[in-house]
């Protein structure tokens, strides 16, 4: 993938206090390339409890040519692209939930855990041309995998 059409990748995930934060982390590292720092906040939830917020940001096309291709292992990349009406926001950002468990397992698939939102590159900066530009990536995605 020569071009990458996306201005950054910010990764997220929640690391609650049943869960093992190290797991959690391992899971979100499965898209990151190996430089990449993790920030880490510590919240508490309503009841009291611990919850780490995990993320990382990448802004440099070699950083986000890795995470396209950690995320070309999903299978439902052709259902993403279908969704790219409600997936793409107004401010041509790009976001999928991805499986938390299954990251930790070193599987790529849609579900609740890890939250992706890549701002995509778009002129004139707006939603059609952002779908666009994310649907030729994906596709790109699909075939080369």
């Amino acid at each position: 993938m020569p071009t990458v059409p996306f201005h950054y990748v910010d990764l997220r995930a929640f690391s609650y206090a049943t869960e093992d934060e190290k797991r959690v982390e391992d899971a979100l590292r499965t898209f990151l390339p190996d430089d990449a720092e993790i920030d880490r906040v510590e919240n508490v939830g309503h009841h009291g409890d611990r919850i780490v917020v995990l993320s990382a940001r990448i802004e440099n096309a070699d950083g986000m040519r890795h995470v396209l291709d950690a995320l070309s292992d999903l299978d439902d990349v052709d259902r993403v692209i279908d969704e790219l009406d409600q997936r793409v926001d107004d401010n041509c950002a790009l976001f999928m939930r991805i499986d938390k468990q299954a990251a930790f397992r070193g599987d790529v698939r849609l579900g609740p855990g890890i939250t992706v939102r890549a701002k995509v590159e778009a002129y004139p900066a707006k939603k059609s041309t952002a779908v666009e530009n994310a649907r030729e990536t994906l596709s790109r995605l699909a075939d080369d995998s």
